[in-house]
């Protein structure tokens, strides 16, 4: 039985009453509040961002079967049963779409027919299923191979007639003990707007990599050829306006940059002045490890350090939070964070690009603190 999940409403990009902002219903497309993330270092289901080029398909889950093709000794046709033949494994890992923060962007110039994210478009849960790894490793997988290509059923306008969402990975990520076939989701089925009832979870890589209703995986020597490949999330740079794009001289996305985003107090409220909780998440992409999260109440003049939860690991996001001290007035709020690679830079308009991609400037809310 399909799992049921809150109602959406019925108003394109207005909050419905458990907060979540609806971008496109159908697709689906949505986030929860800001402010909600901050709350759990797992994220709720519900609270979880949808991110769909198409509708959900139906999908008989006794009837799938999971086709690994191309570069194999053995080509598998599996079910789900014969799935459970493998080792299952659990992990925590945070997706993100590529267009998190995109928003942040589009103040700075428009990013064309592309959904304005805000800066909730990301969420940690715990994943169960089967290592890729041991699957292709049962196909006969060829050393020579050096992508390894998913098919979703799904039927975006954009793919082609007849054609699913694809995406592809190198190979010696999909044979990463952290990349998985996954059927659960926190602990229980995938929901039909999470892949139902199966998906890949590619940790370290934005969520176009994580295939949602997976039914075949292709060992080949090039990328991809699917659309959502070759053209949908390549990454140009700030003087790029679309009208004279070369696909082939950037590369697809991978990972991402180190980011970070600041979700209480939100952007516009008054708080009491004085000592302030401030808080929010911090994440960065290709198993690099977070050093560090500061803010600032002066523009960037002088930062604080934050205390970042214990809980994660290089898969997942952090948790961060601070006390700073604001006397009555206005103020502008500034959070920054590092990685073994670096920081973030300052302005939106070093990493502005016309797809609105991987935005990591500077997170900034504005408060008024009010006397007692």
């Amino acid at each position: 039985m399909t799992p049921a999940w809150p109602a959406i409403g019925d108003i394109i990009g207005v909050r419905d009453p458990i907060d979540v902002l609806v971008h496109t219903k159908e697709p689906l497309n949505a986030e929860p509040a800001l402010a909600d993330l901050a709350e759990s270092f797992i994220t709720p289901v519900d609270r979880f961002f949808k991110r769909n080029h198409a509708p959900a398909p139906v999908v008989d889950p006794d009837a799938l079967r999971l086709e690994v093709a191309g570069m194999v000794e053995r080509p598998l046709s599996l079910s789900l049963v014969d799935l459970a033949r493998f080792e299952r494994a659990e992990l925590v890992a945070t997706l993100q779409c590529a267009g998190n923060r995109r928003q942040g962007l589009i103040d700075h110039a428009p990013t064309p027919g592309e959904v304005p994210w805000r800066d909730a478009a990301i969420g940690n849960a715990v994943w169960g299923g089967w290592r890729l790894a041991d699957v292709l490793a049962d196909a006969g997988a060829d050393p020579a191979a050096k992508h390894v290509a998913f098919l979703g059923l799904d039927r975006p306008e954009k793919a082609g007639a007849g054609v699913g969402y694809g995406s592809s990975i190198p190979l010696g990520k999909a044979l990463a003990p952290e990349v998985l076939l996954a059927d659960t989701m926190n602990g229980e089925p995938l929901r039909p707007e999470h892949g139902f009832p199966l998906r890949a979870i590619v940790p370290g890589f934005i969520g176009a990599r994580s295939v949602k209703w997976l039914h075949r995986i292709a060992l080949q020597m090039e990328e991809s050829e699917n659309y959502f490949q070759q053209r949908a999330y390549r990454h140009f740079p700030p003087e790029e306006d679309g009208s004279t794009a070369d696909w082939d001289a950037v590369c697809s996305i991978e990972d991402f940059p180190v980011s970070s985003v600041i979700t209480l107090p939100s952007s516009g409220t008054d708080v009491a002045a004085g000592a302030v909780r401030v808080a929010g998440y911090a994440i960065t992409g290709g198993g690099r490890r977070l050093t560090a999260v500061e803010v600032s109440t002066d523009h960037g003049r002088t930062w604080v350090p934050a205390r970042m939860a214990a809980e994660g690991t290089e898969w997942t996001w952090r948790l961060w939070d601070v006390n700073v001290i604001l006397a009555p007035g206005q103020h502008v709020l500034a959070v920054r964070a590092e990685d073994e690679a670096g920081g973030q830079p300052r302005d939106v308009a070093s990493v502005w690009n016309y797809k609105g991609y991987l935005n990591n400037a500077w997170h900034q809310v504005r408060v008024h603190a009010v006397a007692p």
